[in-house]
């Protein structure tokens, strides 16, 4: 899929009040050039897209951000705006089974509900895209979880660190509530994360001081489609150009929240120190 560079182009000239021989003047490339990039004669190589890019935010034009705001105000009733980060690009029909098994629910298509937060998951590769995405929830089964103790075992689960207690009732019960849904709607669960629920896993840290821990740095929520009826009321609706400059701005924005987020983390740990059950005493 091809970004829609044509549009975009007239957008950021018409936005910025600019010719098509400024534009070409203010990125130094030739007039003749974007006369035919507009028109459709020519796609541009990565080069060009990044510098056109570059230009448009460098100049204060966050163009995604808007465009997601845009689409929002669009959708339909029933309809969710969503975005999918990809460190490459989609090829063909969307699947259910996409991804690795010990992703945090498994092997499903994986979704986020913002631009933002997609741009810091991919904002140190190179080539990333962001593709906005139109669901529709029609009559389909879901399974909602918030920052809690359901959700931190699915996680443990499926990432293949609580295969001492797969058997055990609660966990049973959890896995076949996702077995029955058609997609999940979850707090994002990055590595950092999953390393304090690990902690909680291996009996370091208490089921409280987990939880309030991993509320301390909320990542949003991601939607996760399992099934196959689910994946077929996703339209792609555009795939978004991510320049160097804005991967830069997002790279930076994420070590800053991550800076804050463990010291969250660290205060939320002696706040809640001994209070909750350790992993053995939930199971025994």
């Amino acid at each position: 899929m091809d970004y829609k560079i044509k549009k975009d182009i007239q957008l950021i000239r018409d936005f910025f009040e600019l010719t098509q021989e400024n534009l070409a003047r203010e990125l130094g490339v030739e007039r003749v050039r974007i006369a035919r990039i507009e028109s459709g004669l020519n796609y541009p190589r990565e080069e060009f897209l990044d510098l056109l890019y570059n230009y448009c935010f460098n100049k204060g034009l966050r163009l995604n951000a808007q465009k997601e705001a845009f689409y929002k105000e669009e959708l339909l009733a029933n309809h969710i705006l969503l975005t999918h980060a990809s460190r490459s690009e989609l090829v063909g029909e969307i699947k259910s089974d996409y991804g690795k098994a010990n992703n945090d629910f498994g092997k499903g298509f994986y979704c986020g509900e913002s631009y933002e937060k997609s741009a810091s998951f991919i904002c140190r590769s190179n080539n990333s895209s962001i593709y906005f995405l139109d669901f529709f929830d029609d009559n389909l089964k879901k399974v909602e979880f918030s920052v809690d103790q359901e959700w931190m075992f699915a996680i443990a689960y499926f990432r293949g660190r609580l295969d001492e207690y797969k058997d055990s009732e609660i966990v049973l019960k959890i896995i076949n509530k996702i077995k029955n849904a058609d997609y999940i709607i979850a707090p994002i669960a990055d590595n950092r994360m999953f390393s304090i629920i690990d902690e909680f896993i291996n009996g370091y840290i208490t089921d409280e001081q987990c939880k309030h821990c991993l509320a301390a740095t909320p990542l949003g929520l991601q939607y996760v489609l399992l099934t196959e009826k689910a994946v077929k009321n996703i339209k792609i609706l555009e795939k978004c150009y991510i320049s160097s400059s804005e991967r830069n701005y997002y790279a930076k924005k994420q070590t800053d929240f991550q800076k804050q987020g463990f010291d969250k983390t660290k205060l939320a740990r002696i706040e809640y120190k001994g209070k909750g059950k350790y992993i053995e005493e939930i199971f025994k």
